[in-house]
Protein backbone atom coordinates (compact mmCIF):
# COMPACT_ATOMS: atom_id res chain seq x y z
CA UNK A 1 0.00 0.00 0.00
CA UNK A 2 1.53 3.29 -1.05
CA UNK A 3 1.47 6.24 1.29
CA UNK A 4 -0.45 9.21 -0.06
CA UNK A 5 1.64 12.34 -0.22
CA UNK A 6 0.21 15.61 1.05
CA UNK A 7 -0.05 18.25 -1.60
CA UNK A 8 2.79 20.72 -1.24
CA UNK A 9 1.66 24.33 -0.91
CA UNK A 10 3.36 26.98 -3.00
CA UNK A 11 5.57 29.44 -1.08
CA UNK A 12 3.47 32.29 -2.49
CA UNK A 13 0.26 30.85 -1.03
CA UNK A 14 1.77 30.48 2.43
CA UNK A 15 3.20 34.00 2.25
CA UNK A 16 -0.09 35.56 1.15
CA UNK A 17 -2.02 33.69 3.83
CA UNK A 18 0.34 34.84 6.57
CA UNK A 19 0.08 38.44 5.39
CA UNK A 20 -3.71 38.23 5.13
CA UNK A 21 -4.02 36.83 8.65
CA UNK A 22 -1.85 39.56 10.17
CA UNK A 23 -3.40 42.31 8.08
CA UNK A 24 -6.92 41.44 9.22
CA UNK A 25 -5.91 40.91 12.86
CA UNK A 26 -4.71 44.53 13.09
CA UNK A 27 -2.67 43.73 16.19
CA UNK A 28 0.51 41.85 17.14
CA UNK A 29 0.23 38.08 16.83
CA UNK A 30 2.21 35.19 18.24
CA UNK A 31 3.69 32.63 15.85
CA UNK A 32 1.22 30.10 17.27
CA UNK A 33 -1.74 32.39 16.53
CA UNK A 34 -0.50 33.05 12.99
CA UNK A 35 -0.03 29.32 12.44
CA UNK A 36 -3.56 28.64 13.67
CA UNK A 37 -5.03 31.28 11.35
CA UNK A 38 -3.07 29.97 8.36
CA UNK A 39 -4.23 26.43 9.11
CA UNK A 40 -7.86 27.60 9.18
CA UNK A 41 -7.48 29.20 5.74
CA UNK A 42 -5.39 26.71 3.73
CA UNK A 43 -5.00 23.65 5.94
CA UNK A 44 -2.07 22.33 7.93
CA UNK A 45 1.14 24.27 7.28
CA UNK A 46 4.58 23.69 8.75
CA UNK A 47 5.15 25.77 11.89
CA UNK A 48 8.82 26.08 10.96
CA UNK A 49 7.91 27.51 7.54
CA UNK A 50 5.87 30.25 9.13
CA UNK A 51 8.57 31.02 11.67
CA UNK A 52 11.23 31.12 8.94
CA UNK A 53 9.19 33.50 6.80
CA UNK A 54 8.72 35.86 9.73
CA UNK A 55 12.41 35.73 10.60
CA UNK A 56 13.62 36.33 7.04
CA UNK A 57 11.32 39.33 6.56
CA UNK A 58 11.99 41.07 9.87
CA UNK A 59 12.50 44.04 10.13
CA UNK A 60 11.69 44.85 6.48
CA UNK A 61 8.09 43.67 6.63
CA UNK A 62 7.49 42.73 10.27
CA UNK A 63 8.29 44.24 13.65
CA UNK A 64 9.36 41.79 16.36
CA UNK A 65 7.58 43.25 19.39
CA UNK A 66 8.70 40.60 21.84
CA UNK A 67 9.84 37.01 21.84
CA UNK A 68 7.59 35.13 19.41
CA UNK A 69 5.36 38.18 18.86
CA UNK A 70 5.18 39.96 15.51
CA UNK A 71 3.39 42.95 14.01
CA UNK A 72 3.09 43.77 10.32
CA UNK A 73 4.41 47.11 9.11
CA UNK A 74 1.39 48.87 7.61
CA UNK A 75 3.58 51.02 5.35
CA UNK A 76 5.59 48.08 4.04
CA UNK A 77 2.48 46.13 3.06
CA UNK A 78 1.63 48.77 0.48
CA UNK A 79 4.83 48.03 -1.43
CA UNK A 80 4.04 44.33 -1.95
CA UNK A 81 2.57 42.95 -5.14
CA UNK A 82 -0.42 41.44 -3.34
CA UNK A 83 -4.05 42.43 -2.99
CA UNK A 84 -5.21 41.92 0.57
CA UNK A 85 -8.87 41.81 1.63
CA UNK A 86 -10.37 45.04 2.86
CA UNK A 87 -9.94 45.52 6.57
CA UNK A 88 -11.91 47.76 8.86
CA UNK A 89 -12.73 51.20 7.48
CA UNK A 90 -11.85 54.02 9.86
CA UNK A 91 -13.84 57.24 10.03
CA UNK A 92 -12.29 60.69 9.85
CA UNK A 93 -10.88 62.17 13.07
CA UNK A 94 -13.04 64.56 15.10
CA UNK A 95 -11.87 67.68 16.93
CA UNK A 96 -13.61 68.94 20.06
CA UNK A 97 -11.92 71.98 21.58
CA UNK A 98 -8.35 70.95 22.33
CA UNK A 99 -9.13 67.25 21.89
CA UNK A 100 -8.69 65.20 18.72
CA UNK A 101 -10.42 61.83 18.53
CA UNK A 102 -9.28 59.14 16.07
CA UNK A 103 -11.29 56.09 15.02
CA UNK A 104 -8.34 53.76 14.67
CA UNK A 105 -6.32 50.87 16.03
CA UNK A 106 -3.85 52.22 18.58
CA UNK A 107 -0.95 50.10 17.24
CA UNK A 108 -1.46 51.42 13.72
CA UNK A 109 -1.83 54.99 14.97
CA UNK A 110 1.24 54.85 17.19
CA UNK A 111 3.33 53.40 14.37
CA UNK A 112 2.63 56.48 12.26
CA UNK A 113 3.64 58.99 14.95
CA UNK A 114 6.98 60.68 15.38
CA UNK A 115 9.29 59.67 18.19
CA UNK A 116 9.24 61.94 21.27
CA UNK A 117 5.85 63.44 20.43
CA UNK A 118 3.62 62.50 23.39
CA UNK A 119 3.99 64.08 26.83
CA UNK A 120 1.76 61.87 28.99
CA UNK A 121 -0.66 58.95 28.85
CA UNK A 122 -3.76 58.46 31.00
CA UNK A 123 -5.88 55.48 30.05
CA UNK A 124 -8.28 52.81 31.25
CA UNK A 125 -7.31 50.00 28.87
CA UNK A 126 -9.98 47.58 27.73
CA UNK A 127 -8.28 46.92 24.39
CA UNK A 128 -6.78 43.44 24.18
CA UNK A 129 -8.69 42.19 27.22
CA UNK A 130 -11.09 39.33 26.73
CA UNK A 131 -14.16 41.22 27.94
CA UNK A 132 -13.77 43.80 25.14
CA UNK A 133 -13.39 41.33 22.30
CA UNK A 134 -16.10 41.71 19.61
CA UNK A 135 -17.80 38.50 20.75
CA UNK A 136 -18.02 39.60 24.39
CA UNK A 137 -19.12 43.13 23.43
CA UNK A 138 -22.06 41.69 21.49
CA UNK A 139 -23.06 39.75 24.60
CA UNK A 140 -22.69 42.86 26.76
CA UNK A 141 -24.87 44.97 24.46
CA UNK A 142 -27.44 42.18 24.24
CA UNK A 143 -27.44 41.98 28.04
CA UNK A 144 -26.76 38.27 28.31
CA UNK A 145 -23.95 35.80 28.92
CA UNK A 146 -20.23 35.92 28.41
CA UNK A 147 -17.67 37.27 30.82
CA UNK A 148 -20.01 40.19 31.69
CA UNK A 149 -21.70 38.18 34.41
CA UNK A 150 -22.98 39.80 37.55
CA UNK A 151 -26.29 39.34 39.38
CA UNK A 152 -28.89 41.96 38.43
CA UNK A 153 -29.36 43.14 42.04
CA UNK A 154 -27.48 43.20 45.32
CA UNK A 155 -29.13 44.04 48.66
CA UNK A 156 -32.04 45.60 46.78
CA UNK A 157 -29.90 47.69 44.41
CA UNK A 158 -29.73 47.13 40.66
CA UNK A 159 -26.17 46.29 39.61
CA UNK A 160 -24.44 47.30 36.41
CA UNK A 161 -22.75 44.62 34.34
CA UNK A 162 -19.08 44.20 35.20
CA UNK A 163 -16.52 41.77 33.79
CA UNK A 164 -15.68 38.78 35.94
CA UNK A 165 -11.91 38.52 35.58
CA UNK A 166 -11.87 35.31 37.60
CA UNK A 167 -13.22 33.54 34.50
CA UNK A 168 -10.10 34.27 32.40
CA UNK A 169 -8.10 31.20 31.44
CA UNK A 170 -4.29 30.93 31.74
CA UNK A 171 -4.07 31.31 27.95
CA UNK A 172 -6.12 34.53 28.03
CA UNK A 173 -3.94 35.90 30.84
CA UNK A 174 -0.82 35.17 28.79
CA UNK A 175 -2.34 36.96 25.81
CA UNK A 176 -2.96 39.92 28.10
CA UNK A 177 0.71 39.97 29.14
CA UNK A 178 1.94 39.71 25.55
CA UNK A 179 -0.40 42.48 24.45
CA UNK A 180 0.87 44.93 27.06
CA UNK A 181 4.52 44.10 26.38
CA UNK A 182 4.00 44.92 22.69
CA UNK A 183 1.92 48.02 23.41
CA UNK A 184 4.39 49.42 25.94
CA UNK A 185 7.40 48.90 23.65
CA UNK A 186 5.71 50.78 20.82
CA UNK A 187 4.49 53.52 23.16
CA UNK A 188 7.98 53.95 24.65
CA UNK A 189 9.32 55.24 21.31
CA UNK A 190 6.63 57.90 20.95
CA UNK A 191 6.90 59.32 24.47
CA UNK A 192 9.19 62.18 25.34
CA UNK A 193 11.75 61.40 28.09
CA UNK A 194 10.14 61.76 31.51
CA UNK A 195 6.58 61.27 30.21
CA UNK A 196 4.17 59.86 32.79
CA UNK A 197 1.97 56.87 31.96
CA UNK A 198 -0.98 56.24 34.28
CA UNK A 199 -2.94 53.06 33.55
CA UNK A 200 -6.13 51.93 35.26
CA UNK A 201 -6.17 48.33 36.40
CA UNK A 202 -7.76 46.11 39.03
CA UNK A 203 -6.38 44.02 41.91
CA UNK A 204 -6.74 40.75 39.98
CA UNK A 205 -4.80 41.76 36.86
CA UNK A 206 -2.53 44.65 37.84
CA UNK A 207 0.48 42.39 38.47
CA UNK A 208 0.36 41.13 34.85
CA UNK A 209 0.02 44.59 33.30
CA UNK A 210 2.69 46.06 35.58
CA UNK A 211 5.29 43.36 34.85
CA UNK A 212 4.62 43.63 31.11
CA UNK A 213 5.12 47.41 31.12
CA UNK A 214 8.32 47.10 33.15
CA UNK A 215 9.62 44.50 30.69
CA UNK A 216 9.26 47.06 27.88
CA UNK A 217 11.74 49.48 29.44
CA UNK A 218 9.34 51.83 31.21
CA UNK A 219 10.16 52.76 34.81
CA UNK A 220 7.64 51.78 37.46
CA UNK A 221 6.93 54.77 39.71
CA UNK A 222 4.29 53.29 42.02
CA UNK A 223 0.50 53.24 42.00
CA UNK A 224 -2.32 55.70 42.51
CA UNK A 225 -5.01 54.22 44.72
CA UNK A 226 -8.55 55.21 43.88
CA UNK A 227 -10.56 54.68 47.06
CA UNK A 228 -14.03 53.70 45.99
CA UNK A 229 -16.59 51.07 46.86
CA UNK A 230 -17.32 48.73 43.97
CA UNK A 231 -19.67 45.81 43.44
CA UNK A 232 -16.86 43.31 42.86
CA UNK A 233 -16.27 40.71 45.56
CA UNK A 234 -17.92 40.16 48.91
CA UNK A 235 -20.47 37.65 47.60
CA UNK A 236 -21.33 34.47 49.45
CA UNK A 237 -20.68 31.09 47.76
CA UNK A 238 -22.81 30.69 44.64
CA UNK A 239 -25.84 28.43 45.11
CA UNK A 240 -24.90 27.98 48.79
CA UNK A 241 -25.37 31.45 50.23
CA UNK A 242 -27.72 30.26 52.96
CA UNK A 243 -25.54 27.33 53.99
CA UNK A 244 -22.45 29.54 54.23
CA UNK A 245 -24.04 32.84 55.24
CA UNK A 246 -20.93 33.95 57.12
CA UNK A 247 -18.52 33.44 54.21
CA UNK A 248 -17.36 35.80 51.44
CA UNK A 249 -15.65 34.11 48.49
CA UNK A 250 -13.23 37.03 48.15
CA UNK A 251 -12.82 40.45 49.79
CA UNK A 252 -15.23 43.19 48.75
CA UNK A 253 -13.21 45.52 46.53
CA UNK A 254 -12.93 49.01 48.06
CA UNK A 255 -10.05 50.36 45.97
CA UNK A 256 -8.76 50.45 42.40
CA UNK A 257 -5.06 50.50 41.42
CA UNK A 258 -3.84 52.90 38.71
CA UNK A 259 -0.31 51.93 37.67
CA UNK A 260 2.23 54.74 37.38
CA UNK A 261 5.16 54.45 34.95
CA UNK A 262 7.59 56.88 33.37
CA UNK A 263 9.83 56.90 30.34
CA UNK A 264 13.44 57.23 31.62
CA UNK A 265 14.53 60.85 31.90
CA UNK A 266 17.53 62.49 30.23
CA UNK A 267 20.04 63.59 32.84
CA UNK A 268 18.63 65.16 36.00
CA UNK A 269 14.94 65.87 36.58
CA UNK A 270 15.60 69.61 36.30
CA UNK A 271 17.37 69.08 32.96
CA UNK A 272 14.45 67.01 31.66
CA UNK A 273 11.92 69.60 32.83
CA UNK A 274 13.77 72.36 31.00
CA UNK A 275 14.13 70.43 27.74
CA UNK A 276 11.01 68.25 27.55
CA UNK A 277 8.69 69.90 30.15
CA UNK A 278 8.21 66.49 31.77
CA UNK A 279 9.67 64.41 34.58
CA UNK A 280 7.35 64.91 37.54
CA UNK A 281 3.79 65.60 38.69
CA UNK A 282 2.06 68.97 38.94
CA UNK A 283 1.24 69.90 42.52
CA UNK A 284 -2.37 70.79 43.42
CA UNK A 285 -0.96 73.85 45.21
CA UNK A 286 2.45 75.21 46.16
CA UNK A 287 2.22 73.75 49.68
CA UNK A 288 0.70 70.39 48.76
CA UNK A 289 2.27 67.59 46.67
CA UNK A 290 0.28 65.34 44.40
CA UNK A 291 -0.62 62.24 46.42
CA UNK A 292 -1.04 58.60 45.46
CA UNK A 293 -4.35 58.03 47.31
CA UNK A 294 -7.44 59.73 45.92
CA UNK A 295 -10.84 59.44 47.60
CA UNK A 296 -13.42 58.78 44.94
CA UNK A 297 -16.96 57.56 44.48
CA UNK A 298 -18.88 55.64 41.82
CA UNK A 299 -19.50 57.60 38.63
CA UNK A 300 -22.53 59.84 38.98
CA UNK A 301 -25.75 59.03 37.18
CA UNK A 302 -25.65 62.40 35.39
CA UNK A 303 -22.30 61.46 33.81
CA UNK A 304 -23.46 57.96 32.87
CA UNK A 305 -26.43 59.44 31.06
CA UNK A 306 -24.05 61.49 28.93
CA UNK A 307 -21.65 58.59 28.27
CA UNK A 308 -23.14 55.14 29.05
CA UNK A 309 -19.85 53.25 28.84
CA UNK A 310 -19.46 50.24 31.17
CA UNK A 311 -16.06 51.44 32.46
CA UNK A 312 -16.78 55.18 32.74
CA UNK A 313 -14.72 56.85 35.47
CA UNK A 314 -15.91 59.99 37.31
CA UNK A 315 -14.71 63.35 36.08
CA UNK A 316 -13.74 64.57 39.54
CA UNK A 317 -11.26 61.70 39.88
CA UNK A 318 -9.96 61.83 36.30
CA UNK A 319 -9.33 65.57 36.35
CA UNK A 320 -7.05 65.24 39.36
CA UNK A 321 -4.89 62.69 37.57
CA UNK A 322 -4.98 64.41 34.18
CA UNK A 323 -3.99 67.77 35.65
CA UNK A 324 -1.09 66.21 37.55
CA UNK A 325 0.59 64.23 34.74
CA UNK A 326 1.84 67.36 32.95
CA UNK A 327 4.14 68.89 35.60
CA UNK A 328 4.30 72.34 33.97
CA UNK A 329 0.81 72.22 32.46
CA UNK A 330 2.29 71.94 28.96
CA UNK A 331 2.13 69.18 26.36
CA UNK A 332 -0.29 66.66 24.89
CA UNK A 333 -2.02 63.84 26.76
CA UNK A 334 -2.83 60.61 24.94
CA UNK A 335 -5.56 58.11 25.73
CA UNK A 336 -4.97 55.19 23.33
CA UNK A 337 -8.13 53.41 24.56
CA UNK A 338 -10.44 56.40 24.64
CA UNK A 339 -13.77 54.63 25.20
CA UNK A 340 -16.40 57.31 25.76
CA UNK A 341 -13.80 60.11 25.79
CA UNK A 342 -13.77 60.73 29.55
CA UNK A 343 -9.99 61.30 29.70
CA UNK A 344 -10.19 63.77 26.83
CA UNK A 345 -13.05 65.53 28.60
CA UNK A 346 -10.94 65.81 31.75
CA UNK A 347 -8.07 67.26 29.70
CA UNK A 348 -10.42 69.77 28.12
CA UNK A 349 -11.67 70.81 31.57
CA UNK A 350 -8.03 71.33 32.66
CA UNK A 351 -7.16 73.34 29.55
CA UNK A 352 -4.84 70.68 28.07
CA UNK A 353 -4.39 69.40 24.53
CA UNK A 354 -5.32 65.73 24.15
CA UNK A 355 -5.57 62.87 21.66
CA UNK A 356 -7.83 59.85 21.90
CA UNK A 357 -7.78 56.60 19.92
CA UNK A 358 -10.84 54.33 19.86
CA UNK A 359 -11.31 51.30 17.60
CA UNK A 360 -14.90 50.47 18.56
CA UNK A 361 -17.31 52.35 16.29
CA UNK A 362 -20.05 52.58 18.92
CA UNK A 363 -17.75 54.08 21.55
CA UNK A 364 -16.11 56.39 18.97
CA UNK A 365 -19.45 58.01 18.22
CA UNK A 366 -20.32 58.06 21.92
CA UNK A 367 -17.08 59.91 22.68
CA UNK A 368 -17.63 62.41 19.86
CA UNK A 369 -20.90 63.44 21.50
CA UNK A 370 -19.84 63.27 25.15
CA UNK A 371 -16.40 64.93 25.37
CA UNK A 372 -17.64 68.52 25.47
CA UNK A 373 -20.64 67.73 27.70
CA UNK A 374 -18.51 65.83 30.23
CA UNK A 375 -15.89 68.61 30.24
CA UNK A 376 -18.53 71.17 31.26
CA UNK A 377 -19.67 69.24 34.33
CA UNK A 378 -18.92 71.12 37.55
CA UNK A 379 -17.04 68.87 39.97
CA UNK A 380 -15.12 71.29 42.18
CA UNK A 381 -11.84 73.13 41.83
CA UNK A 382 -10.35 71.08 38.98
CA UNK A 383 -11.23 73.41 36.14
CA UNK A 384 -9.01 75.33 33.72
CA UNK A 385 -6.00 76.71 35.58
Amino acid sequence: MTKKRSKRKSPGLVRDTILTAMHLARKPMTVAAISQSVKAQIGSTSYSSIRSYLGLNTPKLFVRQARGLYRIRSQAIQQLDIVLPSAKVWEAPISVGGATLYHSDCFEWLERQKDNSIHAVVTDPPYGLYEYSPEQQLKLRAGRGGVWRIPPSYDGHKRSQLPSFTTLTPEQLERLRIFFVAWSKLLLLRLVPGANIVVASNPLLSYIVSSAMAESGLERRGEIIRLTMTMRGGDRPKAAHKEFAGVSVMPRSMWEPWLVFRKPIEGRVQDNLRKWRTGGFRRPSSDKPFGDVIASSPTRTSERKIAPHPSLKPQRFLRQIVRAVLPLGEGTILDPFAGSGSTLAAAEACGYQSIGIESDETYFHMAAKSILRLSLIQVGSYAKT
